[in-house]
């Protein structure tokens, strides 16, 4: 197993715990990406450890600096509760059993100023890392290491080629490609993983696709 420097390191951050904050702020920065940036609402259940010591590892600040669009470095982190509160961003944090998953997680429910609402559950994984294991309601497998386009399509034959052939002829390599559904023919999400950036206009372009419902682009 290769060992890196980073690994050894760990991230740069505000925070006594990389896996209380710098993991809890990607987290929130992902479900802000998913949401989008006109979130009016967060609300955060936090489970095992998140739920016993998210105050004293500053957890709570970091999952909503993450919403707020803060990075692990930044640090208004540690005044994330008077920016949100300034900019009309409502918050609230609640203990929970999120079941079978990672004692550092939780479960971000976020919603806009048109009322969508938008729900991810995630996992602080140690150093930094992070897991995403449930995306408004259905199991996915991402960790935002990579740029990363998430879909919600029907399950139909040919819509995975379909998004394969516009992203090759874009010159977009699929690091990893993921389908995700709980019935056959019914809605489906799709993880593709690449190492490049992904231009808006090709994700304008999978966007008008057949069976295409949602493209959503996660860049860290």
């Amino acid at each position: 197993m290769e060992t890196g420097l980073f690994d050894v390191l760990g991230p740069i951050m505000v925070g006594p715990s990389s896996s209380h904050t710098a993991g809890a702020v990607k987290l929130g920065n992902i479900a802000r990406k998913i949401a989008g940036e006109d979130v009016k609402q967060a609300d955060f259940y936090l489970h095992g450890s998140f739920a016993k010591t998210h105050q004293g590892h500053g957890t709570d600040k970091a999952l909503l600096g993450g919403v707020l669009g803060m990075s692990p470095d930044d640090e208004k982190i540690r005044d994330a509760f008077s920016i949100a509160e300034a900019a009309g961003v409502n918050y609230a944090f609640h203990i929970a059993d999120l079941g079978d998953v990672h004692p550092n997680s939780a479960r971000i429910v976020l919603q806009d100023q048109q009322e969508n609402k938008y729900e991810l559950i995630g996992s602080s994984i140690g150093g930094g890392k992070v897991m995403v294991n449930s995306l408004n309601g259905m199991h996915v497998e991402f960790n935002g290491q990579y740029a990363t386009i998430i879909t919600s399509h029907f399950d139909r034959p040919g819509v995975v080629a379909n998004v394969s052939s516009v992203l090759s002829r874009h010159g977009i390599n699929i690091a990893f490609l993921k389908v995700f559904r709980q019935l056959r023919g019914s809605e489906a999400r799709m993880i593709i993983e690449s190492d490049q950036t992904i231009a808006p206009y090709i994700l304008d372009e999978l966007k008008e696709l057949p069976d295409i419902n949602s493209v959503v682009l996660v860049d860290l």
